[in-house]
């Protein structure tokens, strides 16, 4: 069996608040919560938008942060993130891609897959056609899990909806069309959600930091409220090609806030 923590979406920043949040407190909480109960995981899969707008600054102090998981960890990239400042603070595995913060995991019985998805400039997702050939080539017939930032199908979210994977026809003719892809683990859109897409399960998790609304009733990015629930992560146990996922909570909704949601 392999354990896996997955943890998504921090926006760590070195100094301040995000929407009224203090990204420090909930990052601290969550590595401590794991170390305290999930240290026997194999490795912890951070699944991107790791920090704010200090770019240097906050990759920076959260690479002190990392240090401080009993387990390794692998970083992704998100929407928010930069992959000149990733590099110049966060390591990356032997093998990643050169251009791209993409790379593989083997363990005993599967092969973890942490794509980028990262478009310069947008919010929404790419998967350009270098990065749709490394998968291709990493795609065997092992069991294999895919972990990447946005979601390559609509989720009924319609505001996360409008910035999903732009290249998601393509990406999922791929992932159906050879190997043995058993799950898609997606951050990005800040709530738990879970489903099918093509026959293949895929699961979102809600962020380290703050929680997007549901959407109903229906909301707008221009004067975005947060919603008032607590944050968590998630416990991966993978065995004989089966997956469970535990969503943990890990600290009440109330730590790390520290002024009103509404910017």
């Amino acid at each position: 069996m392999t354990k896996i923590i997955w943890m998504t979406d921090p926006h760590f920043q070195n100094q301040g608040t995000i929407r009224g949040l203090n990204p420090r407190t909930r990052l601290k909480a969550a590595i401590d919560h794991m170390n305290t109960h999930h240290a026997d995981a194999a490795f912890l899969v951070l699944s991107g938008d790791l920090v704010g707008d200090d770019i240097a600054g906050d990759y920076a102090l959260l690479a002190d942060y990392l240090g401080q998981s009993k387990i390794p960890v692998y970083p992704m990239v998100g929407n928010n993130d930069d992959r000149v400042g990733f590099r110049a603070q966060l390591p990356l595995p032997e093998g990643a891609m050169d251009d791209f913060i993409q790379y593989r995991i083997d363990t005993a019985e599967a092969v973890v897959l942490c794509l980028d998805t990262h478009m310069v400039g947008s919010h929404a997702g790419q998967f350009c056609a270098a990065r749709q050939a490394w998968l291709q080539d990493n795609l065997t017939d092992k069991p294999t899990y895919i972990f990447m930032h946005h979601p390559p199908m609509a989720l009924h979210l319609p505001k996360q909806d409008e910035i999903k994977l732009a290249d998601d026809t393509a990406f999922l003719d791929l992932i159906c069309g050879k190997g043995d892809v058993r799950h898609l683990f997606i951050g990005h859109v800040h709530r738990p959600t879970c489903g099918t897409i093509k026959g293949v399960p895929f699961a979102t998790l809600g962020a380290l930091s703050f929680q997007a609304p549901p959407p109903e009733p229906a909301w707008e990015w221009d004067g975005f409220v947060p919603a008032q629930e607590a944050p968590h992560y998630g416990v991966l146990y993978i065995e004989d090609g089966d997956v469970t996922l535990q969503y943990t909570q890990f600290c009440a909704y109330e730590l790390g806030i520290e002024t009103p949601s509404r910017t």
